[in-house]
């Protein structure tokens, strides 16, 4: 359960075929922006950049950097973002049912067997007995925004063990952090990279796993404008292409370990470029490495992931219940998983 009222939340948010994978460039030099977060689960679009996979697909990428997932879906939706990997929010579904986006695939999947997104508690939450996700009630829940995935997991999590939660919006992942570590807020869910980095730090506990009340979990999608999918079909598909390539070499050096410890460290080196820059290497390094989810093969999609996302939306009063998958989603990008 949760204390946000329909009009705050909605006040809060603001109001198929398989992917070509073969082909060269249908142009050159087409300049686009493409939003990101500073997190190892955006490597796939730092590495089609370092590698030059997006140049060989004629994009000239220019990277539009963010700190919570709805105001990059309001990037995509302005013109001031092309292509962006983000979670769905209510923002974004919202933008969808105005005609504004559309998502195009997608990217960081929960999997079993791979360390995945991680439940704390505060360290002083923790010493009042917040040891498991099962002591949640009448505990604070922090979130960046109403409708955002930590409000879709926290939910999720609170409901499945009886508990009532009150929701913090702090916008911000850094100021979510802080509160961590105040112990102003109790709980929270983040990727491992920076939850390992935190309990390792002695900043929080952790007391859970997402992937055991969400399994198989979308966690985030590939998106762009409904302009450019209804529009710029050849440079959404080269943007896909490319994207692909980058997580096919992130998966192999840092999930599945085939590609050999030198191309792991030569990816952890690429990605440190890009994430966790105020520290040295030596101490961004294990972060990087415990951050390393899956990435869909393909940009697939986990159609049931979102289905049931949309249906926890539609009972939060968060997206109006008219909404179905094919106004999120152009099918005729995604490979279904």
């Amino acid at each position: 359960m949760t204390d946000f009222s329909r009009r705050s939340a909605l006040g809060l948010i603001g109001g198929a075929a398989t992917l070509p994978m073969l082909g060269g460039p249908a142009f050159a030099n087409a300049k686009i922006n493409v939003g990101a977060l500073r997190f190892t689960s955006h490597a796939p679009s730092f590495v089609a950049f370092e590698r030059g996979y997006f140049a060989e697909e004629g994009l000239d990428v220019e990277f539009k950097f963010f700190q919570a997932a709805q105001p990059m879906a309001v990037a995509i939706a302005s013109g001031d973002a092309d292509y962006a990997v983000t979670a769905i929010s209510g923002g974004l579904v919202s933008l969808a049912e105005k005609g504004a986006t559309k998502v195009i695939g997608g990217a960081l999947s929960e999997e079993p067997g791979i360390d995945g997104q991680l439940i704390l508690a505060s360290n002083a939450a923790y010493d009042a007995g917040l040891t498991s996700p099962a002591m949640l009630d009448g505990k604070s829940f922090a979130v960046t925004q109403a409708g955002s995935s930590f409000h879709y997991m926290g939910s999720k999590i609170a409901g499945a063990e009886g508990a009532t939660v009150s929701f913090k919006p702090l916008q911000k992942v850094g100021a979510i952090i802080g509160a961590m570590k105040s112990g102003q807020v109790d709980a929270w869910t983040i990727v491992p990279h920076i939850g390992k980095a935190l309990a390792g730090g002695d900043a929080v506990k952790v007391i859970g796993s997402v992937a055991d009340y969400i399994p198989d979990y979308q966690v985030t999608t590939v998106f762009t404008s409904a302009d450019n999918a209804a529009n710029e079909r050849a440079r959404t598909e080269a943007f896909l292409r490319a994207f692909s390539r980058g997580a096919d070499d992130f998966n192999a050096a840092l999930v599945d370990n085939t590609a050999g410890d030198e191309a792991a460290e030569e990816m952890v080196t690429l990605i440190h470029k890009y994430v966790y820059t105020d520290r040295p290497y030596e101490k961004a390094a294990p972060s990087i490495r415990n951050g390393a989810m899956r990435i869909n093969k393909n940009a697939a999609l986990n159609m049931g992931s979102v289905e049931d996302q949309l249906g926890w939306f539609k009972s939060e009063g968060l997206i109006k219940d008219s909404i179905t998958i094919e106004t999120l989603v152009d099918p005729s990008y995604v490979e279904i998983m």
